[in-house]
């Protein structure tokens, strides 16, 4: 499935705000917690807890969100279907960057261990 640009553009002008309570909600309904959540996001982005809020408190896009954040090396490692798109073959980087995110919640959600899900090869 590939991606369009107004899809592309949705998900750019997209708060991380909206979407954030939503991945709290979906790990903690599967026993895990929003420490583990915060965990997987600093991995990802490099957001410490107060950087995280601070962005949740601004309701940035996810646009902003991205562009502020130092994506992990090992972020490329992250591969599979989210949302009916495969990961590794979506051409927008910021698309491309949200699904990343999207796939390491549903895998926390999913019971997978941390060690797997933070790529520790």
């Amino acid at each position: 499935m590939k991606t369009t640009v107004k899809h592309n553009e949705r998900i750019a002008k997209m708060t991380f705000a909206s979407v954030y309570p939503h991945y709290v909600t979906k790990v903690e309904k599967k026993g895990r917690t929003k420490q583990e959540l915060h965990q997987v996001i600093e991995w990802l982005t490099g957001f410490d807890e107060l950087r995280l809020q601070k962005l949740i408190n601004e309701k940035v896009t996810f646009y902003t969100f991205f562009q502020n954040a130092k994506l992990n090396q090992n972020a490329q490692l992250i591969k599979g279907v989210i949302c009916g798109y495969r990961i590794e073959e979506i051409e927008n980087t910021l698309t491309q960057q949200v699904r990343y995110l999207d796939k390491l919640v549903d895998e926390l959600a999913r019971g997978r261990k941390m060690d797997k899900i933070l790529r520790n090869i």
